[in-house]
């Protein structure tokens, strides 16, 4: 019998169940967020429905997935369980064999939408740590973390984790004083570079960004190329970023490697890594263009410390249009877009191009940076 894709909502702990029982059937669980609008659960069920699924596929997971093109990302179930004794020994610095590493509790405070907390809880289901999430009364006794740094930030500014001792954190970049903060409280940081489609690539201790145990990184020609056993098998029914050669894969990333430590330099395909999601340009202009009044819009990321970059966005507007304000944009936006698609900085004005005639991404950068474009209130 065809394996098929099974889109499943409802709380965490409703989840575990329901995962476990599709997996059980011999399909394949694709979470969604409870917090998408309808448009994004649409077409995630449209996706779903495009096969064929592969024969040795286990786990769906979501990238880049706006209202417009939500990509899937499809990986067998031997692709987490390698990693599965790597991770339990960095969080607890004991083996899978030794049954006190595998009944702490680690706190998932990411949606399980996120593909980082899909793969802690395909680690509880296969006996790995057991997981809490935001509100439960057992959250108290973690003594884990994995998430995303502005949800450690949160939990340590609230004294929400008192027993917590070690923290794996991804998702976007790890500030300095985050880990300092959360080293003089006793807690452990360890921070990783990975991707929906590559899984664990980079670990950093505080020692700088090195191979993830059992993986190979190599740059190539500016772009950073990985050798592993976690990666996934690639998209359900569209192409997209991750490319191949031989065993090697790459999904546009722009790096350095210097003495075994890796440096990020952020997506070739002008990507804006943003809190626990990677959001690609392209596709978010693309929903902007469906809004009424806006004929064309630019998309790029404004650096921030918390949360990697916050995504931003510049229309052009019809001449006939009312006049658009960033709040009327929002409204619209959060009925079109999943939450971290959505630009959270407006401007207004006619669109630098190309002599082509494409709008130049660069440019209005530029621009926005000097002031010489408008920002909406």
């Amino acid at each position: 019998m065809t394996a098929r894709i099974a889109v499943l909502r409802g709380t965490p702990d409703e989840l575990l169940d329901r995962i476990r029982a599709v997996r059980a059937a011999g399909d394949v669980p694709l979470v969604g967020d409870d917090r998408w609008p309808a448009a994004q659960w649409s077409a995630v069920h449209k996706l779903a429905d495009v096969g064929p699924v592969p024969d040795d596929a286990a786990w769906a997971t979501l990238t880049s997935g706006t209202s417009g093109t939500p990509r899937v990302v499809l990986r067998t179930a031997a692709s987490w369980d390698r990693s599965f004794g790597p991770v339990t020994e960095l969080l607890t610095g004991r083996t899978t064999t030794d049954r006190t590493a595998t009944d702490e509790l680690i706190m998932l405070p990411s949606p399980p939408a996120s593909s980082l907390t899909l793969f802690s809880m395909a680690h509880a289901l296969a006996g790995g740590p057991q997981p809490v999430f935001p509100g439960d009364p057992a959250a108290r006794e973690a003594t884990l973390f994995h998430g995303t740094p502005q949800a450690l930030r949160t939990l340590l500014d609230a004294g929400a984790l008192p027993r917590l001792r070690t923290a794996l954190v991804g998702g976007s970049h790890l500030d300095t004083r985050l880990r300092a903060d959360a080293e003089s409280r006793g807690v452990r940081v360890l921070s990783y570079y990975g991707a929906a489609e590559l899984s664990f690539v980079a670990l950093d201790d505080g020692r700088g960004l090195r191979a993830f145990p059992g993986v190979e990184i190599d740059v190539r020609d500016g772009e950073l190329w990985v050798r592993s056993r976690y990666t996934a098998l690639g998209y359900l029914g569209q192409p997209g970023p991750l490319r191949k050669d031989g065993a090697w894969n790459t999904v546009g990333d722009l790096a350095t490697l210097d003495d075994g430590v890796l440096t990020l330099r952020g997506r070739g395909d002008e990507a804006i890594l943003t809190a626990s999601a990677t959001v690609i340009p392209d596709e978010v202009e693309a929903g902007l263009r469906t809004l009424p009044g806006v004929t064309d819009a630019v998309v790029f990321g404004i650096p921030t410390g918390r949360i990697g970059a916050l995504v931003a966005a510049m229309v052009e507007v019809d001449d006939d249009a009312p006049t658009l304000t960033a709040g009327a944009l929002r409204a619209m936006s959060a009925r079109q877009f999943a939450p971290a698609h959505r630009p959270r900085v407006w401007f207004a004005g006619r669109l630098p191009r190309t002599a082509s005639g494409k709008p130049a991404r660069a440019e209005v950068r530029r621009q926005v940076a000097t002031g010489e474009v408008t920002r909406l209130a």
